[in-house]
């Protein structure tokens, strides 16, 4: 049907049977080529199949899992409700320490990234401070020499604001 070239190109052999002097089958012959020359390779065609049946299979796997865990859910229901003031108290311990632990950690790294910095151990992340800091300065001093020299920001401004004033 198709000889493949060295450029991996697909050459299509004639319709056969085709009359080329007539214009529907003429027109016909050439949609063909056009659909065949645009026609996926055996590789695509065998990766769509693979996507379709892995797709198919991870769906069936959640409808049964969704099912599963449904029917669990409806059958241990009496045990969870009897035993929830066990399990309430439980839970808001287990939250509240994990909540003081990522409080105290994050307390930790930020006192000890501000000890390393301000000793010029250079942490992770220093060089952007510093960055901010001397943007922050530059600003600050361009500010500080507009208001000297210009009489400041909100002087001239309040002219524009109301000019019949």
């Amino acid at each position: 049907m198709a000889e493949t070239f060295s450029s991996g190109e697909a050459q299509y052999w004639p319709i056969y049977g085709s009359n080329t002097t007539g214009s529907n089958n003429s027109s016909y012959a050439s949609l063909l080529r056009l659909l065949r020359s645009h026609s996926p390779t055996s590789s695509q065609l065998f990766g769509f199949l693979a996507l379709f049946i892995s797709t198919g299979i991870l769906l069936f796997l959640l409808g049964v899992t969704a099912t599963a865990t449904t029917i669990a859910f409806i059958v241990f229901l009496p045990v969870i409700i009897v035993s929830s003031p066990i399990w309430i108290p439980i839970f808001v311990i287990v939250v509240g320490f994990l909540t003081v632990t990522g409080f105290l950690v994050g307390t930790v790294a930020v006192v000890l990234w501000t000890y390393r910095y301000f000793r010029g151990m250079h942490p992770v992340g220093s060089d952007q401070m510093d960055y901010a800091r001397s943007r922050i300065y530059d600003t600050a001093s361009h500010v500080k020499d507009y208001a000297r020299e210009y009489g400041g920001y909100f002087h001239g401004r309040a002219k524009d604001a109301a000019p019949g004033a």
